[in-house]
């Protein structure tokens, strides 16, 4: 028996993109004895991301980390954390927020979950890698040389070190995310997909636009990045929750890296219109950040057992456009 199915789940972040998926696809599974902890104001865009999931309790972050630092007898049912929750603005500029909201709430759940031998599955990013200079692999043993290109980055990569120093990879799971996208996106604002915005930019004047290249190595559009649709996220992560022989850092994406131009062309193909692309400058805040390549090598997942096939570029997009964003739901409501 999966060790989902035995106590309570707790998904911090719940009402986020990954997190409000991770609810649905344990829902799917009839697992409802679940913890959503996040910040989800009544009527707002995260709360509509919560309403139809089904879970027994939710907290603020705020309370939770107090019931952690007391070591609260109510938490004495928890066989599994997933922790999604952190601060995921990567122009964010108070590196004293993010230390605490990224850095210090993670330390805080893992050794406490580590004391009382309940799974760990955090999440990581992809943009701990930096500019990719230095690859992408999660093998690899090496954390110190990766340099992250923001401080978001850097608050993801300083756990990702402190947790290899100490010795916890070896029993709680890291998730070095690409870049995810699909329903429930909508509340990240600026920070939602291309397909997000480009869906809205599509239905209001018919065209989409996309960032010049900056780098003599990538025409216009044809910067690449690796695209995971979410449900394909939820199917890894739940599978590194229960796989408890996997452990460490495990990089979760596509596989196969695909251009802007290729994700633009999906998304006209799934409205069923023609391509009516344009390119605009790069802002001068985002030019020396901006990663041109992000391909997630997934060896490591694919060799601890994960044999899920996945979505291609073209099926996820048309699923996410058509079921989701045309009608305006979100999971669990169709």
């Amino acid at each position: 028996m999966s060790n989902l199915n035995n106590g309570t789940l707790v998904v911090t972040g719940g009402a986020g993109l990954i997190g409000s998926a991770i609810i649905w696809g344990l829902n799917n599974r009839g697992l409802d004895n679940i913890w959503l902890v996040d910040w989800a104001e009544p009527d707002s865009l995260k709360s509509r991301n919560i309403k139809a999931l089904s879970y027994s309790r939710h907290l603020s972050p705020e309370d939770f980390r107090k019931m952690i630092r007391e070591n609260s007898p109510e938490l004495s049912e928890i066989t599994t954390i997933f922790h999604l929750g952190a601060c995921s603005n990567t122009t964010e500029t108070n590196e004293d927020y993010l230390n605490d909201n990224n850095l210090g709430y993670t330390t805080e759940l893992c050794q406490w979950s580590l004391d009382e031998d309940v799974r760990f599955v955090y999440a990581s990013s992809a943009s701990t890698y930096g500019d990719g200079a230095q690859g992408m692999d999660d093998q690899e043993e090496d954390l110190q040389k990766f340099n992250p290109l923001n401080l978001y980055g850097w608050s993801k990569h300083k756990f990702d070190l402190l947790a290899q120093q100490n010795g916890w990879l070896e029993k709680i799971v890291g998730l070095k995310y690409f870049n995810v996208y699909g329903p429930n996106e909508e509340h990240k604002g600026d920070m939602r997909s291309v397909v997000s915005k480009a869906y809205e930019q599509i239905s209001s004047t018919g065209e989409m636009t996309l960032f010049r290249s900056h780098h003599p190595n990538y025409r216009d559009g044809e910067q690449m990045r690796d695209f995971l649709y979410v449900k394909d996220s939820v199917l890894m992560t739940i599978w590194l929750a229960e796989n408890t022989h996997a452990n460490g850092l495990f990089n979760l994406g596509n596989g196969k890296a695909r251009t802007w131009l290729d994700l633009g062309r999906a998304i006209f193909s799934a409205l069923g219109t023609e391509d009516n692309i344009r390119f605009v400058e790069m802002p001068e805040i985002l030019r020396d950040k901006y990663q041109y390549f992000t391909e997630a090598k997934i060896d490591k997942l694919r060799n601890a057992g994960y044999r899920n096939e996945q979505f291609s570029l073209e099926e996820a997009v048309k699923d996410y456009v058509s079921n989701y964003l045309v009608p305006n739901t979100r999971l669990g409501s169709q």
